[in-house]
């Protein structure tokens, strides 16, 4: 997508239509597999998103960013460089290199000075030869609430007394990629908003972002190979107000979180983490009170 189409579709509208953007070899386009809407589990691009700006109380501005991985089962490592980078300026601004399968949300900001202007700021990523590019600039109709205060949830009411929770993170900074990890987030919260009787929000999400079980009747002898029957265990359902929830951030493999999220209405939760590959490693947990959340990091090297 040109930056001269890509300037005239709101970050929400872009989200919607890089869901579509699958490039499909030829031998499948001309069998008419389009109408199957193939999905593929490795091989795609990842399509970085901007996703609005918010304005801080000193002048300068926030871009924020997500991404769309398009694989449903591939997940991506790109090291900061020359195919994961932030122009202008230094390459480097805090962006993630290890990307989670499908969509991914408002994961991280950018601060811009308060004389910015109309000038344009380009994450770009190159995934198996696939370049992309999220463009940023300070369109109004692009402002948007300030990640993570929860204002827009529907309980704005709430929203201008509510603090986000507060995160301490512990864990051995160096382990063996044979060891496990414990990880211990300690939380504190100001006890709103009050609990609507509803019971904790789940994991679960639907089967969005479940692997793909390509069975279309019409076209089961053309099959793609790529997309084998792969099914994912659903997430474990987590109850509480507050919860909190691990993941990668930069790192050079997987790494599984024993449980991936649990409720920290006690004030603490305790996580294993058991890595695939040795290196080094930003883990990343977020705290959410249902509404408001912060995050914070934890660095790790994991030698051989």
């Amino acid at each position: 997508m040109s930056t001269r189409i890509r300037r005239f579709i709101r970050p929400a509208a872009l989200a919607i239509a890089v869901l579509g953007l699958s490039a499909l070899p030829g031998a499948q386009r001309n069998e008419g597999l389009l109408s199957g809407n193939i999905k593929y589990n490795s091989g795609q691009g990842v399509q970085p998103i901007f996703e609005g700006w918010t304005k801080n109380a000193d002048g300068s501005y926030q871009f924020h960013f997500g991404y769309l991985n398009r694989n449903h089962v591939e997940e991506v490592h790109v090291p900061v460089g020359a195919d994961n980078k932030i122009e202008p300026g230094a390459p480097d601004r805090g962006q993630p290199t290890y990307f989670y399968t499908r969509f991914n949300r408002q994961l991280f900001s950018v601060t811009v000075p308060s004389d910015w202007g109309n000038k344009e700021l380009i994450w770009t990523l190159v995934v198996h030869d696939q370049p992309e590019r999220a463009v940023a600039w300070l369109r109004p109709d692009w402002e948007i609430a300030p990640p993570g205060t929860g204002i827009g949830s529907g309980r704005d009411g709430e929203v201008a007394e509510n603090q986000p929770p507060t995160l301490t993170l512990a864990g051995s900074p160096r382990l063996a990629v044979s060891d496990t990890l414990t990880l211990t987030a300690t939380v504190t919260d100001d006890g709103l908003p009050v609990p609507s009787g509803r019971g904790g929000r789940g994991g679960g999400g639907g089967n969005a972002n479940r692997p793909p079980a390509f069975d279309n009747s019409e076209f089961k002898a053309t099959t793609p190979v790529n997309v084998p029957q792969v099914e994912r265990p659903a997430p474990p359902r987590v109850t509480g107000r507050l919860q909190v929830s691990w993941f990668v951030w930069r790192g050079p493999g997987a790494v599984t979180f024993n449980p991936p999220a649990a409720g920290a209405d006690e004030g603490k939760a305790v996580f294993n983490a058991t890595f695939t590959r040795p290196g080094a490693y930003v883990l990343r947990a977020r705290a959410t009170d249902s509404a408001a959340s912060t995050s914070k990091d934890i660095e790790v090297a994991v030698t051989p």
